[in-house]
């Protein structure tokens, strides 16, 4: 099998999961709320412990507390790849917050850590396993599709959900909205 045909394949398996996920997602809630998220969802999130591109295990427990922004994304997944700029530009606009942005990325080390180096990701960009989407189905990705973003609040509550690519301004505002006055 010639590498392009490789690339093509798994760019349209990467397209299709994520219209099945849009598709999947969309009754999911009423307009204008978010998936009721069991705390034990919140808690299994918290729970895992995955390597940064420098290998070095990090526990997203050390983050309980902050506003934690999860997004799960893949470099072999388009829209995943336009929205990590707005990601980096917020995360620095929020620095000095009590906010952690985390990428958890469903990759490989070495890809992961030249789009980091790449697109100069100001935050922590973790590698997990396609296992790892498990998690999404109890915050309400039904089709565990990418990109896939969690906001939580500082009381562990999941406070947006968002299948799909998130556009600076709404996730800036979503932040705000739940920083201290």
């Amino acid at each position: 099998m010639s590498r392009t045909f490789q690339t093509l394949l798994i760019l349209a398996v990467a397209v299709l999961a994520g219209v099945a996920g849009y598709f999947a997602n969309r009754g999911s809630a009423p307009a204008g709320q978010t998936h009721v998220v069991p705390d034990a969802a919140i808690d299994a999130l918290f729970a895992l412990t995955l390597p940064d591109t420098e290998e070095q295990p990090q526990a997203l427990e050390q983050w309980r507390g902050k506003i934690v922004v999860a997004n799960f994304w893949a470099t072999w997944c388009p829209p995943c790849r336009e929205e990590i700029p707005d990601f980096a530009a917020a995360s620095q606009a929020f620095a000095g917050q009590p906010v952690q942005f985390v990428g958890i990325s469903i990759d490989s080390l070495d890809k992961v850590r030249a789009f980091g180096a790449e697109f100069g990701v100001p935050y922590p960009l973790l590698i997990a396993g396609p296992e790892t989407l498990s998690l999404a189905k109890d915050f309400g990705n039904n089709a565990r599709a990418l990109p896939f973003t969690v906001i939580i609040d500082r009381d562990g509550k999941a406070r947006h959900i968002k299948l799909g690519t998130l556009k600076r301004d709404e996730l800036e505002s979503r932040i705000r909205a739940l920083l201290p006055s």
